[in-house]
């Protein structure tokens, strides 16, 4: 799982691949990858290149249907990273309540 999460957090890590997934997932359809070059200026292959850290972190899939290459964004396993930080979301609330009780008993 760790692997898993590592690899998503690379793919959205890049402030590029954010706003290429955030494009698809708007689109809410399979875009062609000459589609997607075309919103950036980055070069249709530096495009490529982000969109296949993306693709290895499952958040886009890529298929060809002829000479052209379609993404769509899969926003599922976005869950495993929620799930990650939702464990820490409870060390994070007893600080805050710890943090609230000593102001309230220090006033």
């Amino acid at each position: 799982m760790q692997d898993k999460i590592t690899r998503i957090l690379k793919a959205i890590a890049d402030p590029t691949r954010r706003e290429i997934f955030h494009a698809l997932i708007l689109a809410s359809t399979a875009l062609p990858i000459t589609q997607i070059s075309n919103q950036f200026d980055i070069s249709r292959q530096g495009i490529t290149k982000h969109l296949k850290t993306l693709e290895k972190a499952g958040l886009v899939q890529i298929s060809s249907k002829g000479r052209e290459r379609f993404c769509y964004a899969d926003p599922v396993p976005l869950q495993e990273v929620n799930k990650w930080l939702k464990f820490y979301e409870k060390f994070w609330d007893d600080a805050i309540g710890n943090l609230d009780s000593y102001l309230g008993h220090n006033t």
